[in-house]
C-alpha cells in the first residue's frame, strides 16, 4: 500500500535530570501541602470556622493535584513499553478526573455546613483563625517560592494553585482581624461559600477540558485546520483524509493522516515531500505523527465500503 512516515519525541539524559529535579521540587511541595491540610482540618474544627474548613478542602484539592503531578513526573521518567506504547502521559487525565470528583464531593460537604450558618451564624475562635492564617500564608508562600524555580508546565500550574492558596489565607486573615473588633460571625460562612464557589467554578471548567481530551476530542480546532493546510501545501498532494488529532495529556498531541498523491511519483520526490512536511509541522510540536501516502487509483484501507 502507501508509504508511512513516523516521527517520535525521544527523551535524553539531560531531560531525565531536569525531570528528576522537577520531581524533587514537586515532592517537597506535596509533603508540605499534605501536612498543612491535615493541620487545617483540625484547626477548622477547633476554631469552629467553616471558612478554614473550605480552605482546607481547597488545599486538599491542591495536595491531590501536586501528588498526582509528582506521581506522573515519576512515571514520565519511564520509557514507553509494549503495554503503553505512547508512554504514560495519559495517566494525568485520569488523575485530573479523580481530583475533580474529590473536590466536588468536598465542596458539596462545605456547602451543607456553611449555608445553614447564614441564618444562625456561630462566632469562630478568632485568635486561632488569625494564627492559622499567618501560618497558611507562610507555608503556601514558601511552597510557591520553591516551585517558582521550576519551568515545567506541571510546576507552573501548581505554582498558580499555591498562589491562590496564599490569597485565600489573606482573606481569612482579614476576616479574623475584622471579627476581633466587630462581632459579625456571618462573615465566616459568607467567606466559606465564596471559597467553595470559586473551587467549583475552576473544577467544572477543568473537568470539561479533561473530559473532552479523555474522549479523544480534537484538542484545538485551529491547529487542526493549520495542519490540514500544511498537508495540502505540496503540489503533488491532491487530498487529505482520515486526519485525526488527539491529545495524550493536553500538551502532547498525536496526529495521523492519509495523503492522496496525484501522480505515480518517484521515491526521491516522496522523500522531498516528507522532508518539506516535517519542516512545516515542526513548530507545532506534535509528539507523534503518522502520514500515509496513497495514490488516487488505490482503495483506502480505512474507508468503509
Amino acid at each position: 500500500m502507501g508509504k508511512h512516515t513516523h516521527h517520535h519525541g525521544h527523551s535524553h539524559s539531560h531531560a531525565h535530570a531536569h525531570q528528576h529535579s522537577a520531581s524533587n521540587r514537586i515532592g517537597w511541595a506535596f509533603f508540605l501541602n499534605v501536612t498543612f491540610t491535615i493541620i487545617e482540618f483540625i484547626g477548622g474544627w477547633l476554631t469552629n470556622s467553616t471558612a478554614i474548613m473550605a480552605d482546607a478542602v481547597h488545599d486538599l484539592g491542591d495536595s491531590l493535584a501536586i501528588g498526582t503531578a509528582w506521581w506522573l513526573n515519576k512515571l514520565g521518567e519511564k520509557d514507553a513499553n509494549q503495554a503503553f506504547s505512547y508512554g504514560f502521559k495519559r495517566f494525568s487525565l485520569l488523575g485530573a478526573l479523580i481530583n475533580s470528583l474529590i473536590l466536588i464531593v468536598g465542596s458539596v460537604w462545605i456547602m451543607f455546613e456553611a449555608i445553614p450558618r447564614l441564618s444562625s451564624p456561630e462566632m469562630p475562635q478568632t485568635q486561632g483563625m488569625f494564627a492559622l492564617a499567618i501560618f497558611g500564608i507562610l507555608v503556601n508562600g514558601y511552597a510557591a517560592y520553591k516551585l517558582s524555580d521550576g519551568d515545567t508546565l506541571n510546576e507552573r500550574v501548581l505554582n498558580w494553585h499555591l498562589i491562590e492558596d496564599v490569597l485565600g489565607w489573606v482573606a481569612v486573615l482579614i476576616v479574623s482581624v475584622v471579627l476581633m473588633f466587630k462581632p459579625w460571625p456571618i462573615l465566616d460562612p459568607i467567606l466559606s461559600i465564596a471559597f467553595t464557589l470559586f473551587i467549583l467554578f475552576n473544577v467544572v471548567k477543568n473537568l470539561k477540558i479533561t473530559l473532552r481530551l479523555f474522549l479523544q476530542g480534537t484538542p484545538d480546532n485551529e491547529a487542526r485546520e493549520q495542519v490540514k493546510d500544511i498537508l495540502l501545501s505540496p503540489d503533488s498532494v491532491d487530498d487529505v483524509h482520515h486526519l485525526h488529532i488527539w491529545s495524550l495529556d493536553g500538551e502532547q498531541h498525536v496526529m495521523t493522516a492519509h495523503l492522496v498523491l496525484n501522480e505515480q511519483i518517484a521515491i526521491p520526490l516522496m522523500k522531498e515531500i516528507k522532508a518539506d512536511l516535517n519542516t512545516q509541522l515542526a513548530p507545532l510540536n506534535l509528539a507523534h505523527t503518522t502520514i500515509e501516502f496513497e495514490f488516487s487509483d488505490e482503495t483506502c484501507r480505512d474507508s468503509k465500503t
